[in-house]
């Protein structure tokens, strides 16, 4: 079929298959493009690996620490009348790119809530890894629901302002239009979803399956990703349901850390990375008007990075970087070091404060977030014919 992009409130329900298998080509070779990295990893496990900053971990560990990579991800192929996910897409084009470099892959669809599913991963990882010890362990999942498998509970994260009323202004990247965006405040259930969904809990089960089954390497790191932002996104990000969601998951890794140590002399870290182009924070009202200038403001400076860029950068100077990994005093990877630097918030609040329906296109760089959100689903890849019937 001809596949074109159909997005309704900023969420693009299709995908392209020759558009990912660019967008994935493209990560790859950016990272073939940098040094290699000593470390001691041969063998790494990511959790949800099938897009975003999972997908450019894998990427990294894969090419960058020449790995072999076990990926966890929950997506859907095609059907006669819709495209597959773009995970779907992702890990398909992976593997090729593998296979073609001899570069030793894994992909399992699995839902990584489930205890069966920790349960299959680890007797899959046994026989991948040929008996040998996982010695990096990526946490990347970013879905929107979990069912507690003990009481039978749907839990459902939202993103919602705690205390009172969120009024202010948003974007719609597609028309580049401001738009006045309010929301209502979260309920004790609301906030209890979204940390049960997107906090520390299924983590610390992770690991601990994997500890109880010896199957973390001596010395092994186990990471997780965070985003503190600036006062600009606070009320709806970090102050909202989402921000106790990533406390929990902050004051997890604490926990997690003192485990590892005990056991297996490893470390557990949250990386506070980036705002980038997701499709998690393309939903979130006002971040994709705030990302649209902070990439303006970082292009001009020179220190715009997207996921690919971050991953690798998390691993050649922060992981394995020949010494000690920098924390800061939460004992936190701050990958959002550029972002947050003074020069850089200062211009990017000024802009903010301009900011007028005549002078958007000018103060905020939405051409770039539409064309890495298109990216990533496939669409606006150069070299590609959209035009053409394609296989989905």
């Amino acid at each position: 079929m001809v596949v074109e992009p159909k997005i309704l409130n900023n969420i693009c329900t299709t995908a392209h298959p020759l558009g990912c298998a660019k967008e994935v080509e493209n990560q790859i070779n950016y990272v073939k493009s940098k040094p290699k990295v000593k470390s001691n990893v041969k063998n790494a496990l990511i959790l949800g690996a099938s897009g975003g900053y999972g997908l450019a971990s894998r990427i990294a560990v894969a090419y960058g620490l020449g790995a072999k990579t076990i990926s966890v991800s929950f997506e859907k192929g095609a059907t006669e009348r819709r495209t597959a996910t773009p995970g779907w897409y992702n890990n398909e084009a992976f593997s090729a790119c593998a296979k073609k470099d001899a570069v030793q892959d894994k992909n399992l669809i699995l839902d990584a809530f489930l205890n069966a599913s920790k349960e299959e991963v680890i007797k899959e990882a046994k026989s991948y890894f040929n008996g040998e010890k996982i010695d990096l362990v990526i946490y990347s999942l970013a879905a929107p629901v979990r069912t507690d498998e003990s009481t039978g509970t749907l839990y459902r994260s939202a993103l919602k302002p705690i205390g009172k009323k969120y009024n202010g202004i948003g974007v719609d990247f597609i028309t580049e239009e401001l738009l006045e965006v309010s929301i209502d405040p979260a309920n004790e259930d609301d906030i209890n979803s979204t940390i049960k969904v997107m906090g520390g809990e299924d983590w610390q089960l992770w690991t601990d399956a994997l500890l109880n089954a010896d199957m973390l390497s001596e010395n092994a790191v186990n990471i997780a990703y965070s985003y503190i932002g600036p006062e600009i996104t606070k009320a709806i990000y970090r102050e909202g349901t989402i921000g106790k969601a990533k406390d929990h998951l902050e004051s997890t890794a604490h926990a997690l850390d003192k485990k590892m140590q005990e056991k297996i002399k490893g470390h557990a870290y949250v990386s506070v990375n980036k705002a980038v182009v997701t499709r998690s924070s393309a939903v979130i009202p006002t971040v994709p008007l705030y990302i649209g200038i902070l990439f303006k403001v970082m292009q001009n400076k020179g220190i715009h990075e997207g996921c690919i860029e971050q991953m690798y950068r998390l691993v050649s100077e922060k992981l394995y970087n020949g010494g000690a990994v920098p924390v800061d005093n939460e004992n936190r990877i701050r990958l959002d070091d550029w972002e947050m630097r003074d020069d850089v918030q200062k211009e990017v609040l000024d802009a903010w404060n301009k900011l007028t329906k005549d002078n958007l296109k000018e103060l905020a760089d939405l051409k770039l977030f539409r064309k890495d959100y298109m990216n990533m689903h496939g669409f606006e890849e150069e070299g590609i014919d959209y035009s053409q019937d394609v296989q989905i």
